[in-house]
């Protein structure tokens, strides 16, 4: 993913999800290519951020709390879950905060 999220006007949330793998690689791409699929068709869901170097950090934008709850208790996200907690992360942390404002700029390339 290298994009930046075109988030609406706020407020909204972010679900934070920072994480430290293991070394374990079976099947990791092909459910983080899932979830993001079956994200983007929840409701509520706004957009998505993530990188990896070392730290993974995944930064996921929802309308309201109601939102992040639906999507953190859907079936399918409850797999992942299950597995990332099993053999993908060594460590996670997960956080979820109240957008109130943001600002930036874009260059065209």
């Amino acid at each position: 993913m290298s994009s930046i999220a075109d988030t609406p006007k706020p407020p909204y949330y972010a679900v934070i999800f920072t994480s430290l793998r293991t070394e374990e690689d079976s099947g990791y791409a092909a459910m983080a290519e899932k979830m993001l699929a079956l994200a983007t068709e929840q409701p509520g869901f706004l957009g998505v951020e993530s990188a990896r170097e070392g730290v993974g950090i995944t930064v996921s934008y929802w309308a309201d709390m109601e939102a992040i709850r639906l999507w953190k208790n859907h079936a399918e996200h409850l797999i992942a879950q299950k597995l990332g907690r099993e053999k993908w992360y060594a460590s996670f942390t997960t956080r979820i905060a109240k957008v109130e404002r943001d600002y930036g700029m874009s260059k065209s390339i």
